[in-house]
């Protein structure tokens, strides 16, 4: 019988779907369902993304608008949030069962914990998690550069300040969020951020997480990976460096390799130019879990292939 008519496979999901549980094999037909998880690239999507991308780098951003979707950055996601309300966002319901810290700091008896969601947008990560929180002692402080964002939040009617507090803040200023201290902070969560920065600002932000965070405190990071398919599908006039793009919105969207994240977040393989002082007192994080997340979406009306990567990591402070 064919796949979607097994019963293992055809159940009613709960919510949120299970990822990671829909292997294909060669033996499957691939048009059989719309998504299949953990599935390599075949040589032929490869071999366009390489064509995308050499396209891409002919035809980058003119410099004038570099220095205009640059200077800042603010300005156009506070436009993103203005055009696409609350409601456009779906709720990350996933996000307990893709990192089980979460649900167990909202579990009643878990203590006081400070959490800090960077780039929090409109409060897809944050409401979720009081929705199931338990924990009188719970704090969510929902930081994003987007002012547009913040006031979203604000205006949930799921807003209490007892729980959350919803600030302006820049991850890559060097200044701190409000009513945040050095060492105050229990974990950090940056789903969809950290691609948002330019490379030049990768520093800063880790230093600031780095000084945020008591010592043992971990990060909990999703984001693009290189060769997704948001990446590929670039057009010219949208390259403004290497894996670094400007949508067609006029925000910023970077696409990570694992090595890369590793490099960054752990400070190891400093380039050459760095001054040994500054990478030995430089933050520095283990690498408990960093994966890549790839999955495999089908169009079955028109047989397409399209292919999805995420990097999906876990790091503590050291």
């Amino acid at each position: 019988p064919h796949l979607s008519h097994d019963p293992e496979n055809n159940m009613k999901r709960t919510d949120p779907f299970q990822f990671g549980s829909r292997l294909l094999s060669e033996q499957d037909n691939v048009f059989e369902f719309n998504a299949w998880d953990h599935v390599e690239t075949d040589d032929t999507y490869k071999e366009y993304a390489e064509l995308q991308y050499a396209k891409q780098r002919e035809s980058p951003v003119s410099d004038f608008d570099k220095n205009r979707f640059n200077s800042d950055p603010a300005k156009w996601w506070n436009n993103f949030y203005k055009n696409n309300t609350a409601n456009f966002f779906k709720d990350r319901k996933w996000l307990q069962q893709e990192f089980p810290i979460l649900s167990k700091i909202t579990q009643a008896d878990a203590g006081p914990i400070t959490l800090l969601e960077v780039g929090a947008g409109a409060g897809n990560t944050a409401f979720p998690i009081l929705a199931n929180n338990q924990n009188p002692n719970l704090k969510i402080h929902a930081c994003d550069f987007s002012k547009r964002a913040v006031e979203v939040i604000r205006e949930n009617e799921a807003y209490d300040t007892k729980y959350i507090q919803a600030d302006v803040w820049d991850a890559a200023s060097e200044m701190l969020p409000p009513g945040l201290e050095e060492g105050s902070v229990d974990l950090v969560i940056m789903i969809f951020i950290f691609s948002a920065l330019s490379p030049s600002q990768w520093k800063q932000a880790v230093q600031n997480t780095y000084s945020l965070l008591k010592p043992g405190g971990e990060v909990l990071f999703r984001d693009y990976g290189r060769g997704d398919l948001a990446q590929v599908r670039f057009k010219k006039g949208r390259y403004l460096e290497e894996n670094f793009y400007i949508r067609g919105d006029g925000t910023r969207v970077y696409f990570f390799e694992r090595n890369e994240l590793v490099k960054i977040w752990t400070g190891n393989g400093p380039d050459e130019q760095d001054n040994p002082a500054e990478v030995a007192d430089a933050a520095s994080f283990e690498v408990l879990d960093l994966g890549v997340d790839r999955r495999l979406l089908v169009n079955r009306a028109k047989q397409l292939k399209m292919y999805r990567c995420w990097m999906q990591g876990q790091f503590r402070k050291k």
